[in-house]
């Protein structure tokens, strides 16, 4: 049986000489993984510093924990969709996908695949096919309610898959544990979105990141003026609205 050399002076742990054909697909903890895995940049470069290989991950689940819809998260991947070749698809989003928006930020509909379920089953399901299919190149699903076990499935088929995901649950479940690799705490604050990661493949980030409003959205005119509270909504326009406004994805 062959054995791998160990070095290391007496009295210290020893280092692990791993061949070279297999050194870059072992992680060490205290280390931030370079793997050969395929990215896509988050268009924030503060934010890739954090990350492992320096970008969201294709074959694997990224986890964001979020206190409640609207806080930035959007705006946040709006680079990394750009990026993204292929289709987008939205699974059982909060609010439907706000047109004019997705224009906007040089997303065409069309690209834009748009899925609601009636039941649990149907939702896996579905977020399986689309993983498995290879058809889109970005998966977006907000579910609230998955076991580990569900998300294990996921994160299996994700790995088999070369397409970015995100799956968006409360902030509420930071503190339960999860079986994805990378795992970020989205947090609306007064002078812009806190992004704490808690979990990464690498050194545990202790300082938490701030990308300012100005920064996400090249306009503090959408916000007030108090910086000590979570400032997610526009100033009213003057013009009357309607009685009844639907909610939609931004």
């Amino acid at each position: 049986m062959s054995t791998l050399p160990l070095s290391g002076s007496a009295g210290e742990m020893p280092s692990l000489s791993l061949p070279h054909g297999i050194a870059h697909n072992v992680w060490r903890a205290g280390h931030m993984a370079v793997a050969g895995v395929s990215v896509t940049p988050s268009g924030w470069p503060a934010l890739d510093k954090e990350l492992p290989n320096q970008g969201w991950p294709h074959r694997g689940l990224t986890e964001l924990l979020i206190r409640q819809a609207g806080i930035g998260e959007m705006r946040l991947l709006q680079p990394a969709l750009r990026r993204v070749v292929g289709r987008i698809a939205l699974l059982q989003p909060p609010h439907a996908p706000q047109v004019a928006t997705w224009i906007d930020w040089g997303l065409a509909p069309e690209r834009l695949l748009w899925i609601r379920t009636q039941r649990h089953a149907d939702l896996l399901w579905s977020a399986e096919q689309i993983l498995r299919n290879g058809s889109c190149g970005a998966l977006l699903l907000w579910q609230g309610s998955l076991r580990n076990e569900a998300i294990r499935r996921l994160q299996l088929a994700a790995q088999a898959s070369n397409i970015v995901c995100w799956l968006l649950r409360p902030l509420s479940l930071a503190d339960v544990p999860s079986p994805v690799s990378l795992r970020l705490a989205l947090q609306a604050r007064g002078q812009g979105l806190q992004i704490d990661v808690l979990k990464r493949r690498g050194p545990p980030c202790a300082t938490p990141l701030l990308l300012p409003w100005s920064l996400l959205y090249g306009d503090r005119s959408f916000f007030t003026d108090e910086t000590h509270h979570a400032l997610l909504d526009r100033r009213l326009s003057t013009t009357p609205a309607p009685s009844i406004v639907a909610a939609a994805l931004v």
